[in-house]
């Protein structure tokens, strides 16, 4: 297993948003905490050797977030709420990032119980959550609340590609690759604005013949969610997918120094403040991957970022190098 290449910044981020008891806080959100945030903790304490933090995450998670009638977890914990866990969706992200740190410390430190409990979760996402939508196969972003008679919500940025590709290598009859080839093939369709960019979120109607749309209920942006989108596309190497090249002409367009945080895919507009630390590490790991760079210059510190989310994009990215074979100049 390639190691992430920075461990000073795991130790940072570590002490900044991992309690004693193994939960990772959002500071940036009234210090709730989400699957997400549980599942990066995992897969940043076992690229880090650090089993000692892993097994508190681990524990945390499983008796605060388990779902009672199956092996997903509750997607969100407010401190200040009364239960805690007042919503008991998952979050399907948050799912595959638990059982890939879960297997990602199987891998480490040879400990078959972490791939067992890895295995559950993705046996359960595909049985609750997986539907065929207008004849691709894909992930509910929860296994409820996504499906409507206008269509099913979807996150482009649960797509996530190189977990994908790990659970086809253990479970090769499975139909992880199809949701893969699958979810490549969304990804191509759902682009919108001047750039072609990903949504945060989009809705794909019952009916195949019908364009995606972009549900009223979020803001129509290219922003916090969607910024994953080339991420993933360019850990998993396709380095010319429509939606990658998009997000790298948005990011290194002319007209800005630094790119903003977000863009309205409907009206063009930007946001009036600069994309964060961590959206800037996504675009500098984007750009590297499509010139088929070897080094990857300029990468963001954890101490760089004010909150969770930015320090936590910054550790995804450093973690892509190390598992992409790119150095870190």
């Amino acid at each position: 297993m390639a190691r992430a290449q920075s461990p000073n910044d795991w130790i940072t981020f570590r002490n900044r948003f991992v309690t004693d008891s193994g939960r990772v806080i959002d500071s940036g959100n009234q210090a709730v905490s989400h699957s997400e945030g549980q599942g990066w903790g995992l897969m940043f304490a076992a690229a880090h050797d650090d089993r000692d933090s892993f097994d508190l995450i681990r524990k945390w998670t499983r008796e605060t977030l388990k779902r009672p009638q199956d092996n997903l977890h509750a997607w969100r914990y407010r401190p200040t709420a009364t239960p805690h866990v007042d919503d008991p969706n998952n979050a399907t992200d948050g799912d595959l990032y638990i059982l890939w740190g879960l297997l990602m410390a199987a891998e480490r430190w040879q400990h078959a119980p972490y791939r067992i409990e890895a295995l559950t979760i993705a046996h359960d996402l595909m049985r609750v959550a997986r539907r065929t939508v207008a004849g691709l196969a894909v992930l509910l972003p929860g296994v409820q609340g996504f499906d409507s008679p206008a269509g099913t919500v979807l996150n482009p940025s649960y797509i996530v590609l190189p977990a994908f590709a790990v659970l086809h290598r253990l479970l090769p009859q499975a139909g992880w690759s199809r949701i893969a080839t699958d979810g490549l093939t969304l990804l191509r369709r759902a682009r919108f604005g001047a750039w072609g960019l990903s949504p945060d979120w989009v809705r794909q109607p019952h009916r195949a013949n019908l364009p995606l749309d972009l549900p009223e209920r979020w803001p129509p942006r290219f922003s916090y969610d969607a910024v994953r989108v080339p991420l993933m596309l360019a850990w998993a190497n396709h380095t010319t997918h429509p939606a990658l090249i998009g997000a790298h002409h948005f990011w290194s367009d002319s007209r800005w120094t630094v790119p903003p945080a977000w863009v309205d895919l409907v009206t063009g507009s930007t946001a009036e403040y600069p994309a964060p630390p961590g959206m800037r590490a996504i675009a500098a790991f984007a750009a590297a991957r499509i010139a088929g760079a070897t080094e990857v210059q300029g990468l963001p510190s954890v101490n760089d970022s004010q909150d969770y989310y930015s320090a936590s994009l910054t550790l995804l990215v450093r973690l892509a190098c190390g598992m992409s074979g790119l150095r870190i100049g």
